[in-house]
Formats: structure tokens, sequence, C-alpha cells
């Protein structure tokens, strides 16, 4: 097993074209697919293979560095662009991080007496990733879009089980010298617990990760994650401010060029996250409840920086919990009775699944998420019922309409598939 069965399951949920889902924001798996030649940055030193994730070629007098491989059905690809660009032994390999679809080219890049170096948490992080292979399985699938991995539905090979996958690992810091080139890697949490970033002085250029991309992070994924703590985002943005770097490189989307421009775009990034931080902490302190922060907490116009990707709601929440867990404070949540039970009780009272459908559907035109979530009870009642199948076909369809955020369109189609299989 020489990959992560969460990257395989990544993979397979990413090779399905977006192109073909319903209309919404399209899934940004196949970025890169069109891209005929790699491009150049740093005067020509370093180069990118684009895709849903980077692959990044640095080239010295001693041999190349290549700095994430992507996953695994972007490899022959990627390689093919970058080999086209030099044919050197590859030296090292740099793992930013630990999700499969910056790890799924390692077996392709690597050669005889080549090192894969990684950040000391990378063995748990891999762990826990291997642990709930079957969970994550069909979370990726829903977030990404295709089908769930039934091969690995129940797949737990054991609790610390993960395949090896670099055979460096440094906890702090790890500095090497290659050719002409130096490349200073350091401990970066934030998206993960084992991220690192790269700093090549001679270039003045800094490879960051998954820290940056050009939308609000992912604080709380929707397909699951251990917390991701905002101040460790905040510490490890700070670094990289601190490096006065000519050229910031994320292994999603473009590189930020030009001094000034990183330090603008950098200090709005880091500058938002601890806004929602701090608000989140507030409100908190102040008695609120989770859903009256995500309703409450906005950012203001200079901190702007999109949620195309992530959002401030799930961001909010995942705050809130991280730091105070899953126990909303009402005793009814201290026991076993799961919410849709009472749901499909309020139901039956209300006359069953088709008022509460037709109240869905009378919510659609202002608030269609209030019109899911009543769908959502009504099928507790009859997971059947047609009325409330096409309610909440009608709901989703709306919001997907709406969706501008590449992971929120990804639930919502496949929610969309479920309704469609029940109507069957």
């Amino acid at each position: 097993m020489r990959h992560l069965l969460i990257g395989a399951a990544l993979a397979a949920a990413m090779a399905l074209p977006a192109l073909a889902q319903p209309a919404g924001t399209p899934q940004p798996t196949a970025a890169g697919t069109a891209q005929t030649q790699a491009l150049a940055f740093a005067g020509g030193r370093i180069h990118q293979a684009v895709g849903f994730s980077n692959t990044f070629l640095v080239t010295t007098k001693a041999g190349n560095v290549v700095i994430d491989t992507s996953s695994p059905f972007n490899v022959a690809r990627h390689r093919a662009l970058l080999r086209a660009v030099s044919t050197a032994p590859v030296r090292d390999i740099i793992l930013t991080h630990s999700h499969g679809d910056h790890t799924g080219g390692v077996s392709a890049w690597k050669e005889p007496g080549t090192h894969v170096i990684g950040q000391a948490g990378e063995t748990e992080f891999m762990n826990y990733q291997t642990r709930l292979a079957g969970f994550f399985a069909e979370r990726n699938a829903a977030q990404f879009g295709g089908p769930g991995q039934a091969a690995l539905s129940h797949a737990n090979p054991g609790n610390f089980a993960a395949p090896k996958l670099a055979d460096l690992l440094f906890d702090k810091d790890y500095r090497f010298k290659l050719g002409d080139l130096t490349f200073d890697c350091f401990a970066a949490p934030g998206e993960t617990p084992d991220m690192l970033n790269v700093w090549i002085p001679e270039l003045k250029a800094v490879f960051v990760g998954d820290n940056y991309y050009a939308s609000f992070p992912n604080l709380y994924t929707l397909r699951g994650t251990e917390p991701r703590w905002a101040l460790d985002y905040v510490a490890s943005l700070n670094k990289v401010l601190a490096l006065k770097p000519e050229i910031v490189l994320p292994s999603h989307g473009v590189p930020i060029v030009g001094a000034a421009k990183v330090q603008r775009v950098l200090t709005q990034y880091r500058d938002a996250i601890l806004y929602v931080h701090d608000a989140t902490v507030r409100g908190m302190n102040d008695g609120k409840d989770v859903y009256t922060l995500m309703r409450e907490i906005k950012l203001p116009a200079e901190l702007q920086v999109g949620e195309g990707y992530g959002a401030l709601t799930w961001s909010i929440r995942g705050i809130y919990e991280g730091y105070a867990g899953w126990f909303d404070g009402d005793p009814a949540t201290m026991y076993a009775t799961a919410p849709p039970a009472a749901d499909a009780e309020l139901v039956r009272l209300a006359g069953g699944a088709g008022p509460v459908a037709a109240r869905a559907a009378a919510l659609m035109g202002s608030d269609p998420a209030l019109a899911l979530r009543l769908t959502s009870a009504a099928l507790a009642v009859d997971p059947r019922d047609r009325t409330a199948l096409a309610a909440r076909k009608a709901a989703l369809q709306a919001l997907l309409a709406a969706s501008r955020n590449s992971n929120e369109s990804g639930w919502l189609r496949a929610g969309l598939a479920k309704v469609d299989t029940a109507l069957r």
C-alpha cells in the first residue's frame, strides 16, 4: 500500500469530471488539465505543474527538488510537464503535509537515493487518516464529487498502521544545501499539524503548502478533521511575513509575486483569521451560543478574502467546538436520543410529513436553508415520502444555484444524488 487509503479515495473522487455535475460552483478538481507547459518563476529556477494540488520542481546545479507531488491521478501529467524542464536526478522530495492530494506522486518521483522530507507530526497525522480511512472515503467522495468507495467502507487496518512516507522527519526546522540553493524547512502548523513551509533565501521564495489559498481557509472542513487551531495559522503566517519573501507559492492556486503584494495579501489573510478567532472567543465569553455567532460574525470590508473554499460559518463553529467540544449546555444533549427522533415526534404532531413538506415549499423563496431543515424532519418520519423528497430536492437546488463555495456545492450535489436515488 504505497499511499494512504484516504489519498486513494480522494483521487477516485477527484477523477470524475466536474463539468458533468449539476449547476452551481464547479468543483476545482479539473484545474490545470489543459496545461501544456510548466509555469516558470524566480528566473526559471522554480516550475509549477498546475492541479487542484500543485507540484513544484526546483532546479539546482546538483540536481532537482520536488515540493509536493499532487494526487495520484495528476502524477503522470505533472511529471511529464516538469521532466520537460529538467531530467536531472531528483535528490529530494519535500512534502508540505501528508494529505493524499500532496503525497500521491511520491513513488513516481522517488529515485534511488532520493530523500523524502516531512515534518515530525506526519507519522501521527498519517495514522489518524488511515485509522479513519472508511469514514473519509465517503466524506471525500461527497465533498469532491463522486461515488463512495465501497471497498473502503469499513477499512481500518489498525490504529498505527499508516505506511511510512518520509525517510527524514524533523521537529522545528531542517536546513540543507543542494548545489547553489539553500532549502530551509520549518514547522508551520495550520491546515494540518504536520504542515511545513520551505524558504529558499537565494530566490526569496517560500512554499506555504495549504496555509494560504485564495479563500478564507478551512479552519474546519466539512469532510471532518482534527481541530485546526486559528492561532497556529496566525503564528505560521507571521513566520512567513518576517522572511519578507518576494514570491509565495501555495500548493493550491497561483503564486503571489512581488514583495509588496506578498505583504499585503498575507497580512490581510492573517488578520482575517485573527478577527474571526477573536470575535468567536469574545462571543463565547459573553455567553453566546455557536449558532448566534455563526449568524453575527462578519468580516469587515478590508478583511474580505472570499469564501470560495472555506467559509466563515464553518470556521466559527470549528473554533467554538475546538475550544469547548460538542456539549451545548442543553441537558437534552447529554443523552443518546438523536435530534431526528424528536423531529419525527414534532412532525407527527404537525400532521405528518405532508404538512411539513408543504411548509418547506412555502419557505423556499425566502429561506431555503430552513426549508431543507424541515425536509430533514419530515423524512425522519417517512424517508420515502415523495412530497418531502420533492421539497428537499427543490431546497438543495436553490442552495446549489446560490452557492459560490466549492465544498458547499459538493455536499449539496451529494444530497441531490441521494434524493434522486430515493425518488426512483
